[in-house]
This record gives structure tokens, sequence and C-alpha cells, in this order.
């Protein structure tokens, strides 16, 4: 894995416009109530987060072997509720790159915002590990 991409930031995705359906679909398989899909529950930005790691795990330069990968850590820091009709836009980037025992180790931060006008709404922290062979 390159080192030296701790603290490189990735473009913005595309807008993703929330849907109601999206919300009830994500409420029932985490177990929560679906409710009316007007408010997402508050694990939702991972959805967006995770689609926009992949610009970073997916970067042959990056060398991070994601085959191999096991999820040590997850936050998330809202500054709003995600809702239907949302369009909303994610900007990775990497906060930390390393390894430790043999084990690439990387922290990815997703700025969510809205697409029109770059409000903040949430902020996700994922820390991946990707096992070395033994």
């Amino acid at each position: 894995m390159n080192l030296s991409y701790a603290g490189r930031s990735y473009p913005p995705t595309e807008p993703y416009e929330v849907g109601r359906e999206k919300i009830r679909e994500f409420a029932l398989a985490v177990g929560s109530e679906p409710g009316d899909g007007r408010t997402a529950p508050p694990t939702f930005p991972i959805v967006l987060s995770m689609h926009a790691e992949k610009q970073v795990v997916d970067d042959p330069d990056f060398g991070f072997d994601f085959s191999r990968v096991v999820h040590r850590d997850q936050r998330f820091e809202s500054v709003r509720p995600v809702r239907s009709g949302d369009r909303l836009t994610v900007t990775v980037e990497v906060v930390a790159a390393d390894t430790v025992d043999g084990n690439d180790v990387v922290t990815l931060r997703g700025h969510i915002r809205e697409a029109d006008g770059g409000a903040p709404v949430c902020t996700t922290t994922s820390t991946l590990v990707s096992r070395g062979e033994r």
C-alpha cells in the first residue's frame, strides 16, 4: 500500500438522490422501522460513503487489497438527518495509511454535503484493515 496517500482527497461523487424506497429498504435491512420513508436511519450515510470509498480502494496506485478487508471502525457525525429528496455528494479523504504488523490499515473520511449549495449533512469515518498474508 502506498503510505504517501495519507492526506489525499478524491473528487466529489455525482449527486445521489435519496428516495423513500431506498430509505425503507435500508431501514428493513438494518432492522429499523421503515416508517414513512421520509427520514433515513442515522447510519444511512454509509450507503453513500462506501460507494465513494471505492474511488480509493479501487485506485491501483494506492495498492490496497480490498479482498482481504475487515472493517475495524465506523463513525458518523451528523449535522442533520438525511431525508427523502436530498441530493447529496461525497468527498473522500485518506486520513491515515499505515502498515501495522504486516496489515495495511487505512482510515477514510467521507464529507457528505448537499449537492445544491454544499451545506454539510454528515461526516463518516471508516477504518479498514487489509490482512497481510501469513
